[in-house]
């Protein structure tokens, strides 16, 4: 009778219990979008023990005149770092400030953007550098100029991602569905040629429109990129796998897709994997549901992973984001 009676008195605390974990499985889940604001073309990388986003303002192109940036340490609580760069610091951007592609060297911080949506070569814009002590700045323009400010192969000068790989540092940008590849020098001032001599290589797959990525796994090149119009709910993130940072680059098939029943035109991407793991994570931006203006658009996680052959498995959209997640 004691026994029973016991059991029974610990029969709360245990319900207690198990509910106390189930809401506790809940909160730790980061949700999307992971936080507030119209933020678009996500940069994500890992300093040290922290996650950090490097996104678009997502507004009217006069109103893009600035970037912010977010730093984690576990996936699920961001703090914001509001004006990191802007148009009072890059003296030769006035408007369309687009898709950071960030790097660190030697304990410096280098920011690379595009400004101005170059559209000809008359124009004054292109991609940018900026440099700072701290991940979350203050970045200060390196040049004082645009790196790149002229049409290359039919590229329109946006939408950069730095890529290294066995000691040299690569660049892909491309928009209006043509991307090159170049090679950046020690300091980030230049350009380096080829070993033809040239200094752009096109590497542009099939359907590509905008917004490339470059990740290695088990000495493979995964190339991905955005397809479909960046305001429409068919934008989408493909990709290509080679065994050269050169390509060529055959087209796989779609990685993410939007499912009009949370989101649409999910698109515009970075790519994650924790030290010392086979574990990877996509970084994006989408549409909310039933949202029709272009510019209101979110940064959202999802986990990506891969088959038995090393294939990216399609990726879900969600509202629950990913499980927290330390650094270890």
């Amino acid at each position: 009778m004691n026994l029973n009676r016991s059991i029974m008195w610990l029969l709360p605390i245990l319900m207690c219990t198990v509910t106390s974990c189930k809401k506790t499985e809940q909160i730790t889940m980061s949700g999307n979008p992971l936080f507030e604001g119209w933020y678009a073309d996500p940069e994500a990388i890992i300093y040290d023990d922290t996650y950090w986003i490097y996104p678009t303002y997502s507004d009217a192109y006069e109103k893009q005149v600035f970037f912010d940036c977010f730093s984690s340490k576990d996936l699920v609580n961001w703090i914001k770092h509001s004006t990191i760069l802007d148009t009072v610091e890059v003296k030769w951007a006035y408007k369309d400030m687009w898709a950071p592609s960030v790097i660190r060297k030697n304990d410096k911080y280098y920011f690379f953007f595009s400004a101005n949506g170059l559209a000809s070569d008359d124009q004054i814009g292109g991609i940018g550098v900026a440099v700072a002590d701290k991940p979350e700045g203050p970045y200060k323009d390196l040049l004082g100029k645009p790196l790149i400010s002229k049409i290359v192969n039919g590229a329109q000068p946006i939408d950069q991602f730095v890529f290294y790989d066995e000691g040299v540092y690569y660049m892909y940008y491309g928009g209006w569905q043509h991307c090159n590849v170049v090679k950046l020098n020690d300091d980030f001032t230049g350009l380096l040629p080829f070993e033809d001599g040239s200094y752009y290589k096109e590497v542009t797959p099939e359907k590509y429109v905008e917004g490339p990525f470059m990740f290695k796994r088990d000495n493979r090149y995964y190339f991905m990129w955005s397809e479909g119009n960046w305001g429409g709910p068919e934008y989408c993130v493909a990709y290509a796998i080679s065994d050269s940072p050169f390509g060529p680059f055959e087209r796989i098939g779609t990685v993410l897709l939007q499912n009009p029943e949370i989101a649409t035109g999910a698109g515009h991407h970075s790519v994650i994997r924790l030290p010392n793991a086979d574990e990877y994570y996509i970084i994006y931006h989408r549409h909310p549901k039933g949202d029709n203006d272009g510019t209101h658009r979110e940064t959202c996680i999802e986990r990506m992973t891969f088959d038995k052959d090393g294939y990216i498995e399609p990726v879900k959209v969600s509202l629950e984001g990913v499980p927290m997640r330390f650094i270890e």
